[in-house]
């Protein structure tokens, strides 16, 4: 079975919801350059195949990619064709379509948002409006004659439509604006160019037919060209780059956090205007032996002796939480376990993570850190605490702890360990295209360096702002020899973006 998918014009949250449950069942998918790459997250363990067609590469050609589709399909595998936008809207969507067809293979076509009016409605222009265009034309900008014969049609096409979209022409700009002009389109014609639409990247120049050619002079492809009177709404429609409004658009932020934890500050970015770039530097994994882990949990709330009863659990992070509670539902628990226990968290996250398992934090310190956490817990001379914690973590909370007279007992709960390199993203990092690297703990720094093998980490952070979650994270950032240019005062997801915000807006200040 082969499914043409259509990827969208590049913001991952136009994929559409039968594009992704396609994407999820993928055991191999084909993608084109103008499918966002964060969308190949959703085909799992699916064998990938790059197809796309770029400047600096000798690009696949189509029979080969028919063929390709042909034999994968024939195999007995599930494929999928991710192409940007639309399959059908110069896409070749038909093409592959007929082949298949051809070749007797079940095909299913899902059609995508393109770009033709996804582009212009990000850079708020409706490519139709009552009482000032009733009709729209989807042109291609690079047609297979019109080198040969550069007249051809253009003259009817230019009163062929209210609005008029182009796509894939930068490189005919003027010999198309010569032709419209020929065909009768007035030299006052608004006209607008749109550039890498809907990504933080996206950039939109305004003009006329008579000076759009000059004003559009160095902006490359991929770009759209709108002509029509309805480019003269966007001063009042224009809402996706409007940095009123969210702060932080044309921002490309790598959010290093790990993958079951990055979507939240991704949404958020998003909601800002930047464009997150997941690369995820550690991944969580439980611990190989669970013995300790379940040890500590049957102890729980044993009153014989005495002093084996656990009056506090300290909980550093909302993975401790995670990890531990699972374990303990896996054990055949549930939290009356917890009766009669104290429960501390460090930070809000941590207590919402307790929340929805059904427990509320009794203790919550000032900042959110483990030393502070240990430092204001109130008496714990004489009472057993129980520190579900990383492999990884900073002996601090449980020295400070143990030097206030309590029975510290550390378990290890989960591992940190260095996430494989997601290869498109890390090339962003190294491309120069990030503009700000987001940090959340120190392995966070170390995966990456890990990554990176013999280059060296500071080399690679020395292009883009680094911003990091508190100060433990900040200092161990500039022991590895790396500048900070953010630092939060709160470790927590709120905490990074309002400082992005306010380090944006310092820097638009100069």
């Amino acid at each position: 079975m082969v499914y043409l998918v259509g990827a969208g014009p590049g913001d991952p949250g136009l994929l559409t919801l039968r594009g992704m449950e396609c994407l999820s069942q993928a055991e191999v998918v084909i993608y084109d350059r103008l499918a966002n790459r964060s969308l190949l997250a959703h085909a799992g363990r699916a064998e990938l195949f790059d197809v796309g067609k770029r400047p600096d590469c000798h690009p696949v050609p189509q029979a080969s990619i028919n063929a390709l589709l042909v034999e994968k399909a024939q195999a007995g595998r599930i494929v999928v064709r991710l192409k940007g936008g639309d399959p059908f809207v110069f896409g070749r969507g038909g093409e592959e379509a007929a082949v298949l067809a051809e070749a007797g293979i079940p095909f299913e076509v899902v059609p995508g948002v393109t770009s033709a009016v996804a582009g212009p409605a990000y850079a708020g222009i409706p490519v139709t409006y009552r009482g000032m265009a009733c009709s729209v034309a989807f042109i291609t900008g690079h047609r297979a004659d019109f080198a040969a014969d550069p007249s051809g049609d253009w003259r009817r096409l230019a009163n062929a439509a209210d609005t008029l979209v182009f796509l894939m022409g930068m490189a005919h700009l003027p010999a198309i604006v010569e032709q419209l002009l020929a065909g009768g389109r007035p030299p006052d014609t608004p006209v607008a160019i749109i550039r890498e639409a809907t990504t933080a990247s996206q950039q939109t120049v305004v003009g006329r037919l008579a000076d759009i050619v000059e004003r559009a002079a160095g902006v490359g492809p991929p770009a759209l060209i709108v002509v029509g009177e309805v480019v003269g709404l966007r001063d009042t429609l224009r809402w996706f780059d409007r940095p009123d409004r969210r702060p932080l658009c044309g921002l490309r932020v790598l959010n290093t956090r790990p993958a079951d934890q990055a979507a939240e500050l991704s949404r958020r970015l998003a909601a800002l205007g930047a464009e997150p770039v997941e690369l995820p530097t550690t991944r969580i994994t439980p611990v190989e032996d669970p013995g300790p882990l379940d040890g500590a949990i049957q102890q729980l709330g044993a009153g014989d002796p005495p002093h084996a009863r656990t009056d506090w659990i300290v909980f550093t992070s909302a993975t401790a939480v995670t990890f531990f509670m699972n374990r303990l539902l896996e054990l055949g628990h549930d939290a009356r376990l917890l009766a009669g226990v104290r429960l501390a968290a460090v930070g809000q996250a941590t207590a919402n993570a307790l929340r929805s398992y059904g427990l509320a934090a009794d203790f919550l310190p000032s900042r959110q850190k483990g030393r502070d956490l240990a430092a204001e817990i109130g008496d714990v001379a004489g009472r057993r605490v129980l520190l579900p914690r990383s492999d990884i973590a900073l002996p601090d909370c449980a020295d400070i702890l143990a030097r206030r007279g309590a029975h510290v007992e550390p378990v290890v709960a989960y591992r940190v360990r260095p996430a494989e390199p997601d290869a498109p993203a890390l090339a962003a990092l190294l491309d120069g295209s990030i503009h700000v690297a987001a940090f959340f703990s120190p392995s966070a720094l170390t995966g990456l360096a890990a990554m990176l093998g013999e280059r060296p980490l500071a080399q690679a952070l020395a292009g883009p702002a680094v911003a990091c979650i508190g100060p433990t994270t900040a200092a161990a950032a500039r022991q590895l020899g790396v500048r900070v240019d953010v630092v939060t005062p709160h470790a927590s997801t709120d905490g990074l973006v309002d400082a992005l915000v306010e380090w944006r807006a310092r820097q638009a200040t100069g």
